[in-house]
């Protein structure tokens, strides 16, 4: 996490027993607390993805590839919790991209996209059906990503909260996805199955983001809504 103040201008982690952090109230220190590692079956399979994808840029991509990678990573920043634009490697790009694309069973993309842009998609909205426990999912079907061939809109939700509360960090877990389709583009709203089990005046958090078939990965879409 990052920290900036009239007289630390950044500063990121943890010094001594201190630990500085940011959220939409601002900026804050903690004490520093020693984190747990419950290696859920869902955590562990994502940490494999992420090995796996490691490896594959090492072992698999070519130099070609590697580099494209690169050129794309040197051409569009991600912002960070402040607004400001981070630029990060070829490798970070790769595994960013390919991470929620091997998750959603689709097929890993080696090449380095040639767009030089996140994608991006028209704000989507949300609720939830308590008693079919689905998110049901309000889009626009003539999105360029709806109407690609390999290219989807991956849906994440949070366990249920309190209707009251305003903010959710996470984390989230996938939920599903809507395929994007050259020839017959999906129909909205979708409705995907909650991977939690919710109750009526419950409220749930759900994370959207879109991925191309060049493997690039839009920024999220925060939204909830109180189950019905």
């Amino acid at each position: 996490m990052k920290f900036k103040s009239a007289i630390i201008t950044q500063a990121s982690g943890s010094i001594g027993g201190a630990t500085y952090a940011h959220n939409q109230g601002g900026l804050y220190i903690r004490a520093r607390s020693i984190p747990t590692d419950p290696a859920s079956a869902y955590q562990v399979a994502v940490r494999n993805i992420v090995s796996q994808l490691v490896a594959a840029w090492a072992n698999t991509l070519t130099t070609a590839q590697r580099a494209a990678w690169g050129v794309y990573a040197s051409n569009v920043p991600l912002t960070d919790v402040f607004g400001d634009p981070q630029y990060r490697s070829g490798i970070n790009h790769y595994v960013r991209g390919n991470t929620p694309i091997l998750q959603a069973g689709l097929t890993r993309v080696d090449a380095g996209p040639t767009t030089y842009s996140l994608p991006d998609f028209t704000t989507p909205s949300v609720g939830f059906d308590a008693t079919a426990d689905e998110i049901d999912v309000t889009f626009d079907n003539t999105d360029d990503w709806a109407n690609e061939d390999d290219a989807a809109m991956l849906v994440y939700c949070s366990r249920p909260q309190n209707a009251s509360k305003e903010f959710f960090k996470g984390p989230y877990r996938y939920a599903g996805k809507i395929d994007g389709d050259s020839v017959s583009p999906p129909s909205s709203p979708a409705a995907i199955g909650l991977p939690f089990v919710c109750e009526a005046g419950q409220k749930v958090f759900a994370l959207i983001r879109v991925v191309r078939a060049d493997g690039r990965l839009s920024s999220p879409f925060r939204g909830s809504a109180v189950a019905a």
